[in-house]
């Protein structure tokens, strides 16, 4: 399937193949039902994409004309660098899709992305327990070994 995979920026004619991506990603990480973001939350980063003014961008993975995964990353500044830095905030896609290249390709590409933005760096976050996920990112990137913290507010 790699070598089939058309990977691009995000269309506006994309949105009916790009939502189920986006809901299946929230239902991977327990957004579902009383915990599912509101189609607020969805709508409005669905046109973050499109905003010039906005630092957050998306890709798509394509194969056979269906969309079969999808990329959210973004640019902000840090202490430790001149440039941007790169975090990849939102990896995934179908299962069907799983295990054929489609998770790298879409890696690879937003490397290239934050290498033509000028970024040291690309960052991610995965659970501890996405143990399909890691072996490829143990491949494509290098453990930090930082922890994350948190507290909602």
């Amino acid at each position: 399937m790699r070598s089939d995979i058309i990977v691009r920026a995000i269309e506006q004619r994309d949105f009916e193949q790009w939502k189920p991506l986006w809901d299946g990603y929230n239902v991977f990480y327990g957004r579902q039902g009383a915990t599912a973001l509101p189609e607020e939350v969805s709508h409005r980063t669905w046109s973050r994409f499109f905003d010039g003014y906005e630092p957050m961008h998306a890709l798509v993975a394509e194969h056979k004309g269906k969309l079969v995964g999808l990329a959210h990353y973004l640019f902000h500044r840090s202490t430790i660098s001149i440039g941007p830095v790169c975090y990849l905030q939102d990896l995934f896609t179908f299962e069907s899709a799983r295990g054929k290249g489609v998770g790298r390709v879409l890696i690879e590409e937003v490397y290239r992305c934050a290498e033509r933005a000028g970024a040291s760096r690309v960052y991610w976050h995965t659970h501890a327990t996405n143990a399909t996920a890691r072996l490829l990112y143990d491949k494509v990137a290098e453990d930090s070994g930082f922890v994350v913290y948190r507290k909602m507010l």
